[in-house]
């Protein structure tokens, strides 16, 4: 038996594991078409970057019989994921959702003055956009970019120039919305909608007056996203990522989707033409892009069909302007989002901005969103002539264009930009402010387990640690200056550092906890990461595990640790939980028979995090709250609403709740802080 499970494979079961919150009957129906579209943007990225990388191994010659033997076991698991998707849709959430009122009308079920306000609508707001392509000797095959829209329309006949036309190309530009509000609604509570495809589908006749229309069907290409850069050879990183974006939207096909009713000769065609063979080859039902349809979410106003809102917690920190300053020097604080509120990061900064004691801020951004208030706030502090550094991760993936924008924008406002250090992403979440007071120079720290992105601090969990704890301060300060100056590893003193200390320091850590239970002492780890994936870890947990260490394990997504093995890991179990959040927060518990440590931390346990980035682990020392921490990581433990549980083959097994003392962590977290029901 290997040691270890399939990456790939762990990856396509956490997929399914957020599938099956669209089929939980108990979920609100938008948020279950939400979980639905999520599964299928999931799976896109999985092929543009997992699969791309697998194939593009093949090619080369590397390790071919096994990558081909991986490769057939994904595509048997994809099968499955992408049938379930379907089925789901189809059979479950869009038949639902007619009853509720809200219908995502098939063409055959039109009725007459939807098909006359289509039929307009067609020709005056759709049609104009479009480039139908023919094609023959002079039209070669068009371009299709990475995952648009696209029709293969079959006809007969000749054409104004007296040809033979058998095969178009019908190209939907991304502009053109992808679901259309229908008409004329007869109740109130009544909403009609039809997607783009069925439409182009329906009139695409009009599109070739004088042939006949045999068939069309849309199709849809995935494409190698992964961008490539050689950074040594590189004069500017910003400059060669910038030529890079513009061919990312062409790279190396990867999988062709294509309607299921599309004739096998035009599917053989298309194959032929992306250099796909039958196993790239994915024949679904309508629509071929199933993650199109959350729009639909956003254009519903159905409240009820929704999660109840919620109003994150502001209680940990009513502080505002130089207040804040003040509490901090009184103690710590750590914020749990989405459940408190992101502001009090946005106030410090801001704050920081316009404080004239204030003489610098530097941080690292990674993924910070459009329109970012965190940029606004390091644009104003350059502006007011502070000293501003900020550390941003170009490679950021599908982030890069934006984080250029970002780049530059700071630039021109005078700040210090760097992008991080060559070979290395820079990961860690960490922000300095180093004001001047009446005793000296204080430094101001914020380290977070996740992105300054306000958007995803109010869907994912994360963790963030508000300090002015001198030590950790002059070890933030020690990173940054090896960020900017490039100088050798600072020796910290509170903080672990990838690529230097954190791997060899978890691995004492695992050691210890071995040792104490080896000699009757009190031991056990509790870890809760989004991935489980580096050998020597593992390694270091199954020899752990055979010590007697008891080891609770929280992973959401790939886990590659194979749990209660008999004689490998009989003393670890593994759960992984889904729920309105996205579980984000990388959190480390060691016993240490009874002067137990808490970790959070940027990095999951996976190669890339521990020594192909720049990723930080900081300690809570405060006592309350470290308590808080442990007692969020047992009730983590105790859910039985939103958790799976894993065996050692890598299947997963849902909980049922324990009626009428079901345990839903994120709705107990939310009832804590907000004052709000998780429903």
């Amino acid at each position: 038996m290997n040691r270890f499970l399939d990456r790939e494979l762990s990856a396509l079961a956490f997929n399914s594991r957020v599938l099956a919150q669209a089929a939980d009957a108990g979920l609100p129906l938008l948020e279950r078409l939400k979980f639905l579209c999520i599964s299928s943007a999931n799976l896109d990225e999985f092929f543009e970057i997992r699969v791309a990388g697998l194939q593009q191994q093949r090619a080369t010659g590397d390790a071919g019989n096994v990558i081909g033997g991986q490769l057939a076991a994904i595509r048997t698991a994809a099968l499955e994921l992408v049938a379930a998707q379907y089925r789901c849709l189809i059979v479950d959430v869009l038949p639902q959702l007619r009853l509720a009122g809200v219908d995502l009308v098939a063409e055959r079920d039109w009725r007459p003055h939807e098909i006359s306000w289509l039929a307009e609508h067609f020709k005056t707001e759709i049609e104009p956009a479009l480039s139908p392509m023919a094609l023959d000797p002079a039209r070669p095959f068009p371009r299709i970019q990475n995952k648009s829209l696209n029709f293969v329309v079959r006809l007969s006949g000749q054409g104004g120039f007296g040809r033979d036309v058998s095969l178009a190309i019908v190209q939907a530009p991304r502009s053109l919305p992808r679901i259309l509000p229908l008409p004329g609604a007869a109740d109130e509570r009544e909403r009609r909608y039809a997607m783009l495809s069925s439409i182009m589908e329906t009139f695409a006749d009009t599109l070739f007056p004088g042939l006949k229309l045999l068939s069309c069907h849309a199709f849809r290409l995935t494409r190698n996203s992964d961008l490539y850069v050689d950074e040594e050879e590189a004069d500017d990183l910003k400059d060669a990522l910038q030529g890079e974006l513009a061919q990312r939207r062409y790279g190396a096909a990867v999988r062709l989707e294509v309607q299921d009713t599309c004739p096998p000769d035009v599917v053989a065609r298309l194959a032929e033409e992306f250099a796909l063979g039958e196993s790239e080859i994915f024949r679904v039902p309508e629509p071929v892009n199933l993650n199109r349809l959350s729009a639909l979410y956003g254009m519903v106003d159905r409240p009820d069909l929704k999660y109840r809102p919620f109003v994150p917690s502001n209680h940990a920190v009513p502080e505002r302007g130089s207040e804040l300053f003040a509490r901090l020097r009184r103690g710590d604080v750590l914020l749990h989002h989405p459940y408190q509120s992101f502001a009090p990061v946005l106030e410090l900064l801001n704050t920081a901005a316009h404080d004239p004691n204030v003489l610098a801020i530097k941080q690292t951004l990674y993924r910070t969103g459009d329109d970012s208030p965190v940029a606004e706030a390091l644009l104003a502090a350059a502006l007011a002539g502070k000293d501003v550094t900020a550390v941003i991760e170009l490679r950021a993936r599908f982030d890069e264009e934006a984080n250029i924008e970002l780049s530059s924008r700071l630039q021109e406002g005078g700040a210090h930009v760097l992008y991080g250090v060559v070979g290395f992403k820079t990961h860690a979440k960490m922000t300095l402010i180093v004001r001047r007071e009446p005793d000296g120079i204080r430094r101001y720290c914020h380290l977070g387990t996740g992105n300054y992105h306000p958007g995803t601090a109010r869907g994912y969990t994360d963790y963030g640690l508000l300090t002015a704890d001198p030590v950790i301060g002059q070890d933030v300060h020690e990173i940054f200056l090896q960020l900017t100056s490039l100088a050798r590893a600072p020796r910290l003193q509170r903080l672990l550092q990838a690529p230097f200390s954190l791997h060899a320091t978890l691995l004492a850590k695992i050691e210890r906890e071995a040792d104490h239970a080896r000699n009757g002492r009190s031991a056990h780890i509790v870890a809760k990461l989004n991935a489980l994936v580096e050998p020597g870890i593992i390694a270091a947990l199954y020899d752990a595990s055979a010590a007697g260490v008891q080891i609770d394990l929280i992973v959401r997504g790939i886990c590659c640790l194979r749990p209660q093995v008999p004689g490998l890991s009989d003393n670890i179990r593994v759960r992984s939980i889904i729920g309105r959040f996205l579980e984000h927060s990388r959190v480390f518990r060691f016993a240490n028979n009874g002067d137990d440590e808490v970790w959070c931390s940027s990095a999951d346990w996976m190669e890339r995090n521990f020594f192909r980035r720049i990723e930080v682990a900081f300690p809570i020392l405060d006592r309350e709250l470290h308590d808080r921490v442990v007692e969020d990581l047992a009730m983590a433990l105790r859910d039985d609403c939103g958790a799976w549980i894993m065996d050692g083959d890598g299947r997963y097994f849902r909980m049922t709740p324990n009626d009428p003392e079901r345990f839903d962590f994120q709705a107990e977290l939310l009832a804590l802080h907000s004052g709000v029901s998780g429903g």
